[in-house]
């Protein structure tokens, strides 16, 4: 028997008929074509999954789709805004907190939902916050490094929001290394 949600996803109104059964991960990926939100270890300890659900990360296979109807979901895809990317995915690139990339959508979004709720971090701070979030790739210093760079471009983008400019102003990339 199918369940007819509706939500908003990236800015959109989505209206769709699914299996109870089904999980948001599953949703996004295979009805709405939102591959960046990836599978990883299907059981909530990876972070791979990781979506904003009404401004809150979370991990997107360990809720149903039928528990997002009416919600807001941002994913990997929605963060960025009019072609420039957002400052958390410029300094992943920029500070090369990736390797083979797997875990980083989920390591972005958590990274942004992190620097919402703590602007002011230290090294030690994004440690201790990502632990949710495992990459098997790298030492996890550049997405340290990443993570306090993409903070910084956070800030900026809001304190030129305050002024009057776009919020990405100057975000769209990061200088040349």
């Amino acid at each position: 028997m199918a369940i007819s949600i509706s939500l908003t996803v990236n800015g959109a109104p989505v209206s769709a008929s699914i299996d109870p059964g089904t999980l948001l991960v599953q949703f996004l990926r295979e009805q709405l074509r939102l591959t960046g939100t990836h599978i990883g270890c299907d059981t909530a300890q990876c972070g791979a999954c990781t979506v904003h659900l009404n401004g809150r990360a979370i991990k997107s296979c360990n809720i149903l789709a039928v528990q997002a109807d009416g919600a807001e979901v941002t994913t990997i895809e929605g963060l960025a805004q009019n072609g420039a990317l957002h400052p958390m995915q410029a300094a992943f690139k920029h500070c090369h907190g990736l390797q083979c990339g797997f875990c980083t959508p989920g390591m972005v979004m958590s990274a942004v939902s992190l620097v919402e709720r703590q602007p002011d971090l230290t090294g030690d701070d994004v440690r201790a916050q990502l632990d949710g979030n495992l990459c098997r790739c790298t030492g996890y210093h550049n997405i340290v490094k990443a993570v306090l760079e993409g903070a910084e471009g956070m800030k900026r983008g809001a304190s030129d929001a305050h002024a009057g400019s776009p919020a990405n102003a100057g975000a769209a990339t990061a200088p040349a290394a």
